[in-house]
């Protein structure tokens, strides 16, 4: 679902709910990555250039942050190829820990050069 950003300084906030992790055998991997590719797909539809996404599913639902940081990089780059508008994808992360679980991903998925077109920016804290 997308709303306006109300006094954000985002324009749009996209609301997403990831799955609760069960062990990952009833479909949270597929769930998890649906949730990063129908919100690009939407954002995309409102033209938005660039997206920023926390680590979905990772708190309160217990999903295990390697798996899916995994999950995510890997439908975000997957969706990404197919975006005309969207340009820039941010992974937001609130921890250290978190942060190189994505990195790891992020680098394991450059490495396998199944997916060439993205480059991986690292913010200062």
């Amino acid at each position: 679902m997308i709303t306006t950003g109300g006094q954000l300084a985002a324009k749009y906030v996209i609301h997403t709910v990831g799955p609760i992790y069960r062990g990952g055998e009833n479909n949270e991997a597929e769930t998890l990555a649906s949730c990063h590719r129908e919100s690009i797909r939407l954002a995309d539809q409102y033209a938005i250039e660039s997206l920023a996404f926390p680590a979905i599913s990772t708190g309160a639902y217990a999903y295990p942050v390697p798996e899916a940081a995994a999950v995510a990089v890997s439908a975000t780059v997957e969706e990404l190829a197919s975006a005309k508008h969207m340009t820039s994808v941010r992974f937001v992360l609130f921890d250290v820990a978190t942060l190189r679980a994505y990195t790891r991903a992020a680098e394991k998925l450059e490495l396998s050069n199944i997916a060439s077109s993205f480059r991986i920016e690292k913010a200062s804290a």
